[in-house]
Parts: structure tokens; sequence; C-alpha cells
């Protein structure tokens, strides 16, 4: 059985990963999402309900890895694939990106066993969705199927850890951490070390081409200081006190998000391109970034009313960015003037709109009206204060507030 400690999307994601490695041999299962999701967790819990011989390895060091080696396990599959006869076997490659041309060898190896049958079906690992989605969309276009795994969900941790809304507002999605939140010191610095240093380190610098590495590891910081607030690109270059460019920030935004750290949403305006050129609304894929990197305790953290109601908008604004990262809708921030709408989310046709307030004293803001005059959204949502609880809120998958 799939473990009880992870909550009903993860286990239905890991539901989903089993039904597909026990159909007929059709695709590459290309597993991706951030650190410490429970990537390999879950592979290993699929692979304990299945009948077929599973083999699992790691590049997870790259310096000593190469495309030899992807094939010499895929050798050892087939192997096991054979002695299983027709139930075949499972072969599981871990942190996959790291191992240049692994795009162009798995191709190469994946279409050998389709022309000779080789009943193995294929899982592979990465940490980074975006580099994963290069080397996909490359080389294995319509051979892959992609199954992403986000950050935990408030559900999650409540299921596996007691956490309350408080806590995983300030403590986030790291299940990993979680056990340290009873010191809150000694969480952050195993947030920061070995968490968004990792991150960081490994899967962005390492990987992709970063001219000024320091700027990233600023800018990183600087969305996280301010997260859930619109800040232009020339703001950001003044508090960056860099000479670099908006060009280059907006990518390294992208890079960030891939890493599944933090990201910029878009004005919604209607049109793609005004959406663009639009200033970010700077926001947290976890909370706990927000939180180890603001270094205040939780007791500060709540007693200060501006950046409480910054950490529940990040924690909600979280939730969404997780569900866009899934495909299952795109998210937006607007404002005009100053009436301003935390969150719009598109999914298909329908259009939401969604306020976010942390105590019910908060005054009420035009925002929504003017949005409603402007688009006419199917939906518009209070999420806290006297509307929907936020608890309730997080409980629920997005789909459930899109669909009519």
């Amino acid at each position: 059985m799939l473990s009880k400690s992870s909550d009903p999307f993860q286990r239905a994601q890991a539901r989903e990963l089993a039904r597909r490695l026990r159909e007929p041999r059709r695709f590459i299962q290309v597993v991706a999402g951030p650190r410490q999701v429970g990537k390999t967790t879950l592979v290993h819990q699929v692979a304990a309900t299945l009948r077929p011989g599973f083999l699992y390895a790691t590049a997870d060091e790259p310096m000593l890895r190469g495309a030899e080696w992807i094939t010499q396990q895929w050798e050892a599959a087939r192997l096991e694939a054979r002695e299983a006869g027709q139930s075949g076997a499972v072969l599981a490659l871990d942190e996959i990106q790291k191992i240049p041309g692994w795009s162009e060898t798995v191709k190469r190896l994946w279409d050998e066993d389709t022309r000779r049958r080789i009943p193995l079906r294929v899982v592979l690992l990465g940490s980074a969705p975006l580099l994963i989605a290069r080397g996909t969309s490359e080389s294995l276009a319509g051979r892959f199927e992609l199954l992403h795994l986000p950050h935990w969900s408030f559900v999650e941790m409540r299921e596996a850890f007691g956490f309350t809304f408080d806590k995983y507002c300030y403590f986030g999605g790291y299940p990993g951490a979680a056990p340290l939140a009873g010191e809150p010191e000694r969480w952050r610095r195993y947030v920061i070390d070995s968490l968004v240093e990792t991150s960081i380190s490994r899967d962005v610098l390492l990987l992709t081409r970063v001219d000024k590495p320091a700027l990233l590891r600023r800018l990183f910081e600087l969305a996280c200081r301010y997260s859930a607030q619109i800040l232009s690109y020339n703001k950001m270059l003044g508090q960056l006190q860099d000479a670099g460019n908006t060009t280059t920030l907006a990518h390294y935004l992208e890079l960030l998000a891939a890493a599944g750290m933090v990201c910029g949403l878009q004005k919604f305006a209607g049109d793609v391109a005004r959406s663009r050129g639009s200033s970010p609304k700077l926001q947290v894929l976890n909370t706990a970034l927000m939180s180890a990197l603001g270094g205040m305790s939780p007791a500060e953290a709540w007693s200060d009313p501006e950046y409480r109601g910054r950490l529940v908008e990040s924690t909600i604004g979280a939730h969404l960015a997780n569900a866009a990262a899934c495909g299952e809708c795109e998210l937006f921030y607007w404002r005009e003037r100053n009436a301003e709408v935390d969150f719009v989310v598109r999914s298909g046709r329908r259009l939401i709109a969604i306020e976010v307030k942390s105590t019910t004293r908060a005054k009420p803001q035009p925002g929504i009206a003017s949005f409603k005059a402007a688009f006419r959204p199917d939906r518009s949502l209070l999420v806290g204060g006297d509307g929907i609880e936020l608890e309730a809120f997080l409980s629920r998958p997005m789909q459930y507030w899109i669909a009519p």
C-alpha cells in the first residue's frame, strides 16, 4: 500500500503513476518537481505495488555520470525485463537532467526497445521542470507523459505532521524540514543550507548559463522579502544595486520559478503581449522560503500585522501558483490605478477573481468591483475575513473553485 502520510492529492498522483505503469508499454513517464517534494519516495512506493522487477539509479553526482551510465543502467533493466517475461520491468533514473545529452541517449534506447518489443517501462525523475522540459521537447516528442509534483499542500502537511493553518503559513510545505518546526532557528538553517543553496547551486547555476550568479541570488532574496507585492523591474534593479537589465531579471525569475522557488505573476490584461510587459507580482512557491529568508520568529511574524497579511496572501498565492505549475490553470494579478485584485485565475474560458484578507477588520477594496466591470469574471471569491475561511480554501484543489 502507498504511505498514509501523504495527502489525497499526493496519493492521487502516486495512483496515477501506478496506473500508467500497469498499462501496456506506451510512454516514458517523466516525474518532475522542486526539491524535497517526495519524487523519489513516490516512485519507490509505486514500485512496491507493481509485479514486474524494479531498478532505481540516480545521477546525483553529475561529474561522475555520462551517457554511458544511462546505457549501463538500461542494459541491466533489459535483463530484468527479459527474466520477468511479459510482465516486464521498470527502470527509474533520478536527477536525469544532470547528464549531458541525456535525452538523445534515452531516445535511442527507448526506440530500440520499441522495435524489439522489450517490455521495459521507464520513469525519469528530475528536480527542475524547465530543464527536463527542454530535453523532452527537443528529443522525446511524442514519447513521454509528464507528471508534475508540486510543493506539499496544507492538507498534506496537516495530515502528515499535524500542521495548523498558522504553522503551515510560517513553515510552509517542505516535509523534510517539518520535524524541525519545534526549533525555528535550526529549521531556518536547514531550509537555507540544504534546500535553498542546493536548489540554486545544483539545479540552476550548475545546469544553466547564468552570467551573473550573484545577481540571481540577490533576486531570489528580494523576491522572498517582497512576496505578495508588485515590484517593477526598474525598482528591482535599484534595490539590487546592479547594472543589469530588465530582460536579465525576467530570465532569472523564470529560472527560479522552474526550480520551484519563486515566480513573478504577470498582470491580467486579456492580452498576452500586454501581460508580459507588466511589472511582476513576486510570489514564493513555498512560504518556508519567505520565513527562512525573513529571519523573524513565528511569534514575531504573527505579531506584525503587515507581515502577517503578506504571509497569509503568499500562502494562498503559493497554493494557486503550484496549481498553475501543474497546468491546472493560469495565474495573474490585476491592478488599475488604485483598484487591485490579488489573484486572477484563468482556466480555459473561465475567469475567477480572488481577493485575500488576513483579518475581518481589513478594509474592503474597490478592486473586485472594478475588475467585474472590466472583464466580467465567472466568479469572484473573498478568501479570509468574512469570506471563505482560509483553511477551507486551502483544503480544496483549485479545480473545485474553478468548476461551474
